[in-house]
């Protein structure tokens, strides 16, 4: 067991979809944690060192922001397309853009992404509705886009252990996260079942690892956030005042603060639904890794069949 803080709320707005939480310790004195609102259309930072909160408007929705390695803002998953999108103090601006993978079918949209060690970025989709079994899990690097595994129904929070040996994986409406191996050459290998979630604790919704390979994972429908040991085994649960708790991240100059990110959708009656919360826990995270490969380019090569 490790120690916990009590949960904060440190930005009490109601984000319909709040989502894909990244910390950018570049930004700002102590760096700032940039959240996206998926239903609302908007993109947050929420500044470290002041506490304040920003927000501006999208023209497309966005689901997810990973790092560039250039320093030139984020590749992030629009609805319907990647792009390159740089978020300066007038807000964001798509830079180009790229409606790759193509072969997704009408009803669907992008989901959660996370870039390993090596800057590859592993990327889901999800039917949008959440009722068909058309989602898949993508890798873009320098050999481009790959479909690497199919049939979610909604494909969610991919994370990498820190050694950067195994992806987790998960299709929510299952109640279950995967874990693959990740050969060198960035092969997905040997798909397991690592956790199944029971009915009384949600869904797994978005992921993140700490420095010593446990798993934490936020519970859709579930109220909490809760870190699984590396052999899957649950430790601990943090309680959160909202109900669907959708992702989380490590910030701050010691990576011992998670930033939580919620949902306000269906939740009229509850007080704190999409707010942004903190919690100060007793392990070390990893900084979010940075996407270094090229942009993308040529047709989705399909391994997943």
């Amino acid at each position: 067991m490790i120690g916990i803080q009590s949960v904060e709320c440190v930005w009490a707005g109601r984000a319909q979809l709040g989502e894909g939480p990244v910390w950018c310790p570049e930004r700002g004195e102590q760096g700032e944690v940039l959240f996206v609102d998926i239903l609302g259309g908007r993109l947050h930072a929420h500044d470290l060192a002041s506490g304040a909160t920003r927000d501006w408007p999208l023209d497309e929705p966005c689901c997810w922001l990973v790092a560039r390695s250039d320093g030139h803002g984020f590749i992030a998953g629009l609805r319907s397309r990647l792009a390159h999108l740089d978020v300066d103090e007038d807000g964001p601006r798509v830079v180009s853009a790229w409606s790759t993978p193509d072969d997704e079918p009408p009803g669907n949209r992008y989901n959660d992404a996370k870039a390993d060690r090596w800057g590859r970025l592993w990327f889901g989709s999800m039917d949008d509705a959440a009722e068909r079994a058309t989602g898949a899990l993508y890798r873009l690097d320098e050999r481009g886009v790959t479909k690497v595994d199919s049939g979610y129904r909604v494909a969610n929070g991919p994370a990498i252990s820190p050694d950067g040996t195994t992806l987790f994986h998960s299709d929510t409406p299952s109640r279950v996260i995967y874990a693959f191996d990740i050969t060198p050459d960035g092969e997905l290998a040997n798909k397991r079942k690592h956790v199944q979630f029971s009915g009384t604790q949600g869904f797994p919704d978005g992921m993140t690892c700490d420095a010593s390979g446990g798993l934490w994972v936020a519970h859709w429908d579930g109220g909490r956030v809760s870190r699984f040991t590396p052999e899957g085994r649950l430790d601990e649960t943090i309680p959160i005042p909202a109900s669907r708790v959708t992702s989380c991240t490590f910030a701050g100059r010691d990576l011992n603060q998670l930033y939580i990110t919620t949902a306000a959708t269906e939740r009229d009656n509850e007080a704190l639904a999409g707010a942004l919360f903190r919690v100060t826990v007793g392990v070390q995270g990893v900084p979010s890794a940075v996407f270094r490969c090229a942009e993308p380019a040529g047709p989705v090569t399909d391994l997943s069949a």
